[in-house]
């Protein structure tokens, strides 16, 4: 009987209600301006597939905001977020620490980040908000407790498969304001995908995990949106979302007809 009644407790320890869903919002006119830029002219190809305008103003994003772009990689978003963050604004790009990664192939990649974005970014001819980049080891005090949105797009795959989450996510969570919140976009896979295909190293997460693993490291759920789905994606690519454009396979007809990866739209509060 102790036995039976163990279970069926931790078996409602861990059923987790779901936030519900919230209403896409409207884009804003400042957000207009932002896509507009001349310097955009060969980002504008994503627009239709990133849905920028609504997904930053899902996550709350406003002008004059302090706000961290984890991983910006190439800078796409970079190139919406300084423009549209403007002079009172902050952005901030933030690189992972390459000794959190238990891989060494993950760990040369980190380390490689901040030199990247520092050669790259003061030719993007931004405008806006002050931009500043560092290692999430070397962040100064004054920072901690004043961010307003982080923001982690289609990186948290990189996260888990280099061991890198809970020291990551627990640095992003001291960076946040007490009201502060995360922005996930990831690359979703399908809910009964096996955990050899969603270990990270296909792009492909489940929707229920990342929630999962955000929330266990101090986050509440607030809301999912659909603003970034695509149901033409299969999500069981056997090269993984690297089949998909942008990436390796981009020429492929048929991957162009696909489009980019089917994707969540999550969005958390610091608890």
């Amino acid at each position: 009987m102790r036995r039976i009644v163990a279970a069926a407790l931790a078996a409602i320890a861990f059923v987790t209600v779901p936030a519900p869903a919230l209403a896409d919002p409207q884009t804003s006119p400042a957000m207009e301006a932002a896509l507009a830029q001349a310097n955009r002219t060969d980002d504008r190809a994503r627009d239709a597939f990133r849905h920028p305008s609504q997904t930053l103003a899902f996550f709350g994003v406003e002008p004059g905001m302090t706000v961290v772009d984890y991983m910006p990689a190439g800078g796409w978003y970079t190139r919406i977020l300084v423009p549209y963050l403007g002079k009172n604004g902050r952005y901030i790009g933030l690189m992972p620490d390459p000794s959190a990664a238990q891989a060494e192939g993950n760990a040369r990649y980190f380390a490689a980040l901040p030199a990247k974005f520092a050669e790259a970014s003061p030719k993007w001819n931004l405008s806006g908000a002050p931009v500043s980049a560092y290692v999430s080891s070397e962040l100064p005090d004054a920072l901690q407790g004043t961010v307003n949105r982080v923001l982690i797009f289609r990186e948290m795959h990189n996260l888990l498969r280099s061991g890198a989450m809970r020291i990551e996510l627990g640095r992003i969570r001291d960076l946040l304001a007490d009201d502060g919140m995360l922005g996930i976009v990831q690359h979703r896979a399908r809910p009964w995908a096996s955990g050899d295909y969603t270990d990270g190293g296909k792009g492909y997460l489940r929707q229920s995990d990342v929630i999962g693993l955000v929330e266990a490291h101090g986050f509440a759920l607030v809301g999912t949106s659909e603003i970034n789905a695509n149901p033409k994606d299969t999500a069981d690519w056997p090269g993984g979302v690297w089949e998909l454009p942008p990436g390796l396979s981009s020429k492929n007809e048929a991957r162009k007809a696909v489009g980019e990866s089917d994707r969540m739209t999550l969005l958390f509060r610091k608890r």
